[in-house]
Formats: C-alpha cells, structure tokens, sequence
C-alpha cells in the first residue's frame, strides 16, 4: 500500500532543485524516474549512460563510459549538481565490477571537482554492511563485505568520502532494494513463475523480514539531498521503505495478484543451500549467491537519521512497490527479455538449473 502520500512533493520549502543537473546511469531503474521527475519539475538534465537515451525538451542525452573523463567533462560543465547511480551490477565479473564501481567512481568525482560542482549526490548500497548481526543496522555499523560487488561498493564509499573530507559537497545515499517500473534482474524469476500458475519455493519458512524500496520513494530522497543545506547534506544517509513484512508476504502477493491461486512453498533451507552454493560455484548464473544472501536472515536498515535530518519520508510499502514492478513486467514482458542477458537491473538474470525446478511446482 501507499501511505501517507503527501500532496507536495517532501522536498517542497526548501532550496529550489538545481536549474541543471547531470546524472550518471541515465538509463538505469533509477536513472529513469529520476530524470523524469527533474526534467518535471524544471531542471535541465545532462543523461549520461552507455545505452542511448532520446533526446526531449529539458533532457541532452550523452552516450559514454564514466571511466572516461573527456566525456564527464562534457557533461559536467557548467551544471549545479551530479547524481552518480551508475554502477555495475554483482551478475558481472570481478574485474568489472572493480572497474566500474571503483574507478568509475574515482574518475566522476575528479571530474566532478575539476568542474567546480556544488553538490554531489553518490547512490551506493546497503550491501556494504555484509551480513549485519544488527537489525535494523544505523549507518554507522561497520562495512563489511561478503563479494566483489559489496566491495567494491565500499571502497567507492571510501573514496567518496574522501573527496567530502577535502571539501566536496557529497551525499551518500545507501538504498535497499529498490523496485518499480523497468525494474527486473531477480524478480524476474517470481513475476515468471507467478505469471505461469506456479507455486513458488521459499527456502525455510520465509519468516525473515526484508526491507526493500520503491523508487520513487528513492527518487524523494535523492531530490531531499539535493537541496538540503549543506551541514546536512555531507552525511550518509540509509533509505528504505518503512513498511515491510516477511519474505513469504511480499512474494505472496505478486501470487496473489497473478490470480491462480498459487502459494509461497517452504523448503528445506540446508539441502537447498547446499544445491545452490554449487550451482553458484559453476557459474552458470548469478541468481544462486544473491538467493542465499536474501532468503536467510531478516535484512533491514534504520532510517531514522534520514528521517529526521534529511526530512525522508518513505510512501511506498515493500508489497506496494514489488506490485508496481510486477505491474510494469506484465505490460512490457513481451518485448523486456528480448536479446537481454542480464547486462542491468531492467534486464531478466539467468535462472540457469533452477528453471528445471519449475516442473515440481
């Protein structure tokens, strides 16, 4: 459910959004509704990504790799701000994921300076706390990594906060899961079986809670960082819903919603890991490690100090914003997966052996 929608935009009172803003991962899930609500609401949007985006009135799009600086410089110049949501994805390779998240990172906020840009916005990940043993974990529980994408992600937090330590105006916004339209990657599982009259596997019971988000309750806080003033912006900040139940709820819903009469199933968990962790060590699909971190232990953050600094109030209930992406796959499944291979978070990931389970549910 939406709750307590206000009927102004959060960020309405303060500063005036930045008159021209540039953002990274223009094409992403985030990327998309952000530009869209900017372009909205006045601003004139540098759209920078590697995927071709059309051009429209308040929106230049510029095709190009964050790794390079001729091209951050191009649409660095002369804007009031920089959101940098580009980032690999953890279905990538090491290597690249290093290269992306770090380096791309280094060489944005370079440009960022040399471009004298009076406030950054960085999207990074809940992922930098690993596996915390405390729920829900506060921004300043320590980062610790468990794979190439949270460590990456963190050793780009590092840099980030460098860069604010020698005088940059940066936020570092840390989000759950988000989810809406466009949004696919793991989900696209669910929305596949749900679709198809099938009962869907829990491992265990399903009773772990599992803070996610909707995106423009993201796109709400992104817009909060970009005009707070600045002893408010230079933090760190966790975003996610504050509504959110267990697994086997928000799972249950998109069956629900599918209309067949289907159920969430529980399964053993320790056999079932054991099947996936070798599944994850042949490679054949990186849906295997995420499922082991996901469905196992309850995953939520504290948003009070987003809340009561940056002024975050999150509308979109966890069941609210998975109906939302559901909503989205349904119309656009058709033409989503065509010759995708999980390259992004709108493309279907590889379900790889698991799609041989579907035959027992």
């Amino acid at each position: 459910m939406v709750t307590g929608a206000p009927d102004t935009p959060p960020y309405a009172g303060r500063s005036a959004l930045p008159a021209r803003v540039a953002v990274t991962g223009a094409a992403g899930v985030l990327g998309v509704s952000l530009v869209d609500r900017l372009v909205d609401s006045g601003s004139e949007v540098r759209a920078l990504d590697l995927r071709p985006m059309p051009a429209q009135p308040g929106l230049m799009p510029i095709a190009g790799d964050i790794r390079d600086p001729a091209v951050l410089a191009e649409a660095f110049r002369g804007v009031d701000a920089v959101v940098h949501s580009a980032s690999a994805l953890p279905s990538y390779s090491a290597a690249d994921i290093r290269s992306i998240v770090i380096e791309g990172t280094t060489t944005v906020l370079k440009a960022a300076r040399a471009a004298a840009v009076p406030r950054v916005v960085h999207i990074s990940t809940t992922a930098v706390y690993g596996l915390p043993q405390k729920v829900p974990t506060p921004e300043d529980y320590p980062k610790r990594p468990v794979d190439p994408y949270s460590s990456a992600k963190s050793a780009a937090e590092e840099i980030a906060e460098r860069f604010r330590a020698e005088g940059m105006s940066l936020s570092v916004l840390r989000p759950k899961t988000f989810l809406g339209p466009t949004r696919m990657g793991l989900f696209d599982m669910l929305f596949q079986w749900a679709e198809e009259g099938r009962n869907f596997p829990m491992l265990g019971t399903g009773e772990v809670r599992s803070q996610m988000l909707g995106v423009d309750d993201l796109v709400d806080a992104v817009l909060l960082a970009l005009t707070a003033p600045d002893e408010v912006a230079c933090d760190t900040y966790n975003i996610g819903a504050a509504e959110f139940g267990t697994l086997r709820e928000d799972f249950q819903c998109v069956l629900d919603a599918a209309g067949h009469g289907k159920r969430v199933v529980s399964i053993p968990s320790k056999p079932a890991v054991a099947v996936l962790r070798a599944l994850a060590r042949a490679k054949l699909s990186p849906v295997y490690d995420r499922l082991i971190l996901k469905l196992l232990a309850d995953s939520y953050v504290s948003i009070d100090k987003a809340r009561d600094k940056l002024g975050f109030r999150p509308r979109v209930s966890n069941q609210a914003a998975i109906l939302q992406s559901y909503d989205w796959w349904r119309g656009q499944r058709a033409t989503a997966a065509a010759g995708r291979a999980g390259r992004t978070s709108g493309d279907p990931w590889r379900q790889g052996m698991l799609t041989l389970a579907k035959a027992f549910f």
